[in-house]
């Protein structure tokens, strides 16, 4: 149970942020899975009224890294001061002083997710240009390389195989696949991952990307890790030819990424939904169409195996 917030500590959180800010209302943001995520509207001394987001972490972050909100707070300050289009942090609550644990508070963005965009070639070009922009930053140099190893944490994954596996084999396949392999061999240089890079991730104002949010499942590791995520979520989203559209453009302009393990990357990125989309509340409906196009996904992964197999031999 989510612990009840009290107007004080919200108003002791604001003094932290604007020493003669006012609070005047707090709401929660839907859409956090592993955070709560809630809006805060203060006045400050010049009278205007301002919002800040303030998030916290779940227990499951916390029990992975206990110092998650020390992390995405230094994260965002250098992202933001590269110019990438993340939110502005405004202050870290890490000595749990006010709240039961570590928050941190970041400006709140005008702009909403947009999953029916008006021109959808444009939404996918500045999708792809995004995740590039992530992948292009220099994390030794920003001195960010307290980051977790995205290769590590598939292997303790794969570590934890469920005893029962689904009845379609989809699953056992999958983690047939991934086990026999790992860790795969490496073909290109680490970067940046974002860790969840999807249309729900994304903030957009009059058709032009203003925002990348929820940092928490921020990584280093091979490229490809957030590249089958997107192709995942954008064939969900979107259809098919979204999600190679994508593909085409970010191969264009990354075109050092060798794309050799795609296809098992791609399998990384439909090992969870394989096991655990019963479990998400979606509609009967919803679910169906889901698991269908998750299902070509696996298979069009494993067909690719299949040729480069075949062609080595």
């Amino acid at each position: 149970m989510v612990p009840v917030t009290t107007n004080e500590q919200w108003a002791q959180l604001i003094k932290h942020i604007d020493p003669h800010g006012k609070w005047v209302r707090a709401w929660e943001l839907k859409g956090g899975v592993s955070a709560q995520v809630t809006a805060l509207e203060m006045v400050g001394a010049d009278g205007q009224k301002r919002k800040i987001v303030v998030r916290r972490h779940g227990e499951a972050d916390l029990a992975q890294n206990p110092h998650a909100a020390r992390d995405e707070f230094h994260l965002l300050q250098v992202l933001h001061a590269l110019g990438l289009p993340v939110p502005t942090p405004l202050h870290i609550e890490e000595s749990s002083g006010i709240f039961p644990t570590p928050c941190i508070a970041i400006e709140y963005i005008e702009g909403r997710t947009e999953l029916s965009p008006a021109d959808l070639t444009d939404y996918l070009n500045q999708f792809t240009a995004a995740l590039a922009q992530i992948h292009r930053v220099d994390y030794v140099r920003q001195d960010i390389t307290f980051l977790p190893d995205q290769s590590a944490i598939y292997r303790q994954t794969l570590r934890r195989q469920p005893s029962c596996l689904d009845e379609s084999k989809v699953e056992r396949c999958i983690w047939d696949t991934l086990t026999s392999i790992w860790p795969l061999p490496q073909h290109n240089e680490p970067v940046l991952l974002h860790g969840d890079f999807w249309p729900g991730n994304i903030l957009w104002h009059e058709q032009r990307l203003v925002a990348i949010i929820d940092w928490e499942d921020a990584a280093v590791g091979d490229p490809l890790a957030d590249v089958a995520n997107s192709r995942l979520e954008l064939l969900w989203a979107f259809g098919h030819d979204a999600m190679n559209h994508f593909t085409h453009q970010y191969r264009a302009m990354m075109p050092a990424v060798d794309f050799t393990n795609l296809p098992y990357w791609d399998l990384c990125a439909a090992l969870r939904p394989a096991h655990s989309m019963a479990h998400w509340g979606l509609d009967a409906r919803t679910e169906k169409s889901m698991r269908s196009k998750l299902n070509e996904f696996v298979k069009l992964a494993f067909d690719q195996l299949d040729e480069t197999i075949g062609g080595s031999k």
